[in-house]
C-alpha cells in the first residue's frame, strides 16, 4: 500500500498534484488534520486497505501549530509502519508565489486584515518548516506551468518501474537562477559554447550538430566522465539511508546547450544501469 502525503507553500502547485495523483487512480483527500492521519493509516492496515491500495493526502498550513510542530515525529512512527510512505513538499519563491495570487486572485489562507500577502507568506514558510524537514521530495515550481508540474508528478511517481530511487537529472540555464530542489549541482559554464557558433546558436543540446560539437572538445568529455565516476560512488550512499528520490541538476548560462547536452548523456548512462531515471530541461520543455 502506498501514502503520499502531499504539502507546500500556498500558490506552489498543491492542489495540481493531488488532483493529478487522483486522475492516477490515488485515493485523494484534501486539507486533511494532521491529528487524522493515524487513523487513516489504521484503517489503511485494515480491511479498507485492500480497496484503496493508493492513497494521498494534502496538509497545509491551517492545522494547529502545535500538530505541525509535532509533524516529524508522526514521520518517524509512519516510516515504522507497513505502508510504503512518502512525504512531497512543494514550494516557489516569493515572487512567483505574489504573482500568482495577484493573477488568480485568489486569497491567501493565512492572510488578515493585519497580516499582508507577502507576511503570510513568510508565516507559512516558519510553520510548515517541520513537514519541509521531513520531506522525501522537494518540488521546486517556481519555474513550472500547470503542465510541467502534472508531467513531473506523473514521471516521479506513477512511472516508477520498481522500489529504487527515482533519479531526475535536470537542466537549467543559471542566468534564471539555480533550481532551489536539486541534491547535486554541476556547473558546465566552463565548457565550450556552442552558443558562440552562429550556425549552433539556434539549436539545443539534444540536436545532433551541438552533440558532435561537444563529443569533439577534451574537456567536455573529461568533465562527463568525472561526473559518472562521482555518482556511481555516491548514489548507492544515498540509496543505503532509504531515499527515495534524488535530483540531479546540471547548469550553463543559458540552459540551452551544454546543460541539456550533459542531462542527456547523464541520462543515457545511468538509464542502462537503473531502472528509475529521468531527464527533464527546464529552460526547453
Amino acid at each position: 500500500m502506498k501514502l503520499i502525503i502531499i504539502s507546500g507553500l500556498s500558490g506552489s502547485g498543491k492542489s495540481i498534484a493531488l488532483n493529478t495523483l487522483e486522475d492516477l487512480d490515488y485515493y485523494c483527500i484534501d486539507n486533511m488534520p494532521i491529528g487524522m492521519l493515524p487513523a487513516l493509516v489504521e484503517q489503511l492496515q485494515d480491511d479498507w486497505g485492500k480497496s484503496h491500495t493508493l492513497v494521498a493526502v494534502g496538509i497545509d498550513a491551517r492545522n494547529s501549530h502545535q500538530d505541525l510542530k509535532e509533524f516529524p515525529e508522526l514521520a518517524r512512527d509512519l516510516s515504522q509502519s507497513d505502508l510504503s510512505v512518502d512525504i512531497f513538499y512543494l514550494k516557489a519563491d516569493d515572487n512567483t508565489l505574489l504573482k500568482r495570487f495577484s493573477e488568480t486572485r485568489r486569497k491567501h489562507p493565512l492572510t488578515t486584515d493585519d497580516i499582508s500577502l507577502s507576511d503570510a507568506i513568510l508565516i507559512e514558510k516558519e510553520l510548515l518548516l517541520p513537514i519541509a524537514s521531513q520531506a522525501d521530495l522537494l518540488i521546486d515550481t517556481t519555474h513550472t506551468n500547470i503542465y510541467q508540474l502534472r508531467e513531473l508528478v506523473r514521471n516521479r511517481v506513477v512511472d516508477k518501474r520498481s522500489e529504487s530511487m527515482s533519479i531526475l537529472f535536470q537542466s537549467f540555464g543559471f542566468k534564471h537562477g539555480p533550481p532551489s530542489d536539486a541534491d547535486f549541482i554541476f556547473d558546465t559554464r566552463c565548457l565550450p559554447n556552442p552558443h558562440w557558433e552562429a550556425s549552433l546558436r539556434p539549436l539545443t543540446g539534444k540536436d545532433k550538430k551541438v552533440i558532435q560539437y561537444l563529443d569533439s572538445q577534451a574537456w567536455v568529455g573529461e568533465m562527463k566522465q568525472q561526473i559518472i565516476e562521482f555518482l556511481d560512488i555516491w548514489i548507492p550512499r544515498f540509496e543505503q539511508e532509504n531515499r527515495s528520490y534524488m535530483t540531479i541538476a546540471i547548469g550553463c548560462t543559458g540552459g540551452q546547450h551544454r546543460s541539456v547536452y550533459m542531462a542527456e548523456a547523464l541520462n543515457s548512462y545511468f538509464s542502462q544501469e537503473r531502472d528509475n531515471t529521468m531527464v527533464r530541461h527546464r529552460e526547453i520543455s
